[in-house]
C-alpha cells in the first residue's frame, strides 16, 4: 500500500471513530453520560492519549534520524569521490582510466538518487562498476615509492567508498515498524471515539474533529515520507553529489 493510501485510510478510520462515538451517544442509555462516567472516560483516554503521543513522537524521531543519517552518508560519499579523484590525479599519467570510471560510478549513483534521469537503471550495476574501479586502481603500475603510496591510499579509499555505497543501498529497505504503526492508529481511533461520544452535533464540532484527524494522518504521511528519502515529497538533496561530479577531472 502506498504512503498516500495509508494516510487516507488513517484519516478515514480516525474520523470514522469520532462519527462512531456520536452514533453511540444516541444508542447508549443516559446513565452512561453521568458526571462520574465522563470523568472515568476522560482519565482513561488521557492515559491512551499520552501513550499515543509518546509513540508518535518516537516514530517521528526515528524517521527523522533515518533521513538525516542517509543525507549525511550521501554527503560523505560525495566528499570521498572528490578526494579519490584528486588522489588519482596526483598519481599522474596512467590513472586516467580509473578517473573516468570514477566519473561513471558517480553519474550512475546520481541516476539512482534521481530516477527521472534514468528511469530504467540496471540493478547492482553501480556495485559492479565499483568492483571494476577497484580492479583498475589495483592494476596501476607505480614507478616509484610516491606513486606506490598513492595507489595504496586510493585502494583504501575505493574500499571505503564501496562500503558507504552498500550501506546506502541496504538502508533503502529501512521502513517504519508496522506493528507500532497499527497500534498507534488503533489508539487514535479509540481517542476519537471518546471525542465523538461527548461532543454535540454541529458543524463546528465536525470541522474540528476532521481537522484533528487530518493532522494526525498528515503526521503519519510525513513519517512514511522520511523513510523514503529518495522519492516522494521529502527528498534528500542531490546537490552534494552534483557538486562532486562537477569537480571530477579537474
Amino acid at each position: 500500500m502506498s504512503k498516500v493510501a495509508i494516510s487516507f485510510v488513517t484519516l478515514a478510520l480516525v474520523f470514522g471513530g469520532s462519527l462512531l462515538g456520536m452514533f453511540l451517544k444516541l444508542a447508549l442509555p443516559p446513565q452512561h453520560f453521568s458526571t462520574d462516567a465522563k470523568d472515568a472516560v476522560k482519565l482513561s483516554m488521557a492515559m491512551v492519549a499520552t501513550m499515543a503521543a509518546l509513540v508518535l513522537g518516537l516514530l517521528i524521531a526515528s524517521a527523522k534520524s533515518s533521513f538525516d543519517t542517509q543525507a549525511a552518508e550521501l554527503t560523505e560519499m560525495s566528499s570521498r569521490i572528490v578526494l579519490l579523484d584528486r588522489v588519482l590525479a596526483h598519481f599522474g599519467p596512467g590513472a586516467e582510466e580509473s578517473r573516468n570510471m570514477l566519473r561513471g560510478v558517480t553519474d550512475e549513483s546520481l541516476d539512482r538518487i534521481e530516477p527521472q534521469r534514468a528511469p530504467v537503471a540496471p540493478r547492482f550495476k553501480s556495485q559492479r562498476d565499483s568492483e571494476r574501479l577497484y580492479d583498475a586502481v589495483q592494476a596501476l603500475a607505480p614507478k616509484d615509492d610516491a606513486q606506490r603510496l598513492i595507489q595504496i591510499q586510493a585502494l583504501n579509499m575505493v574500499i571505503a567508498l564501496g562500503q558507504t555505497r552498500w550501506l546506502m543501498y541496504e538502508q533503502r529497505t529501512t521502513s517504519v515498524s508496522v506493528p507500532l504503526l497499527i497500534v498507534l492508529i488503533f489508539w487514535l481511533i479509540i481517542i476519537f471515539i471518546s471525542f465523538g461520544l461527548f461532543s454535540p452535533f454541529n458543524g463546528t464540532v465536525f470541522a474540528s474533529l476532521f481537522v484533528s484527524a487530518l493532522s494526525v494522518s498528515g503526521a503519519i504521511f510525513l513519517i512514511l515520507e522520511m523513510y523514503s528519502p529518495y522519492g516522494g515529497l521529502i527528498q534528500i538533496s542531490s546537490a552534494p553529489l552534483r557538486a562532486a561530479l562537477a569537480q571530477l577531472g579537474q
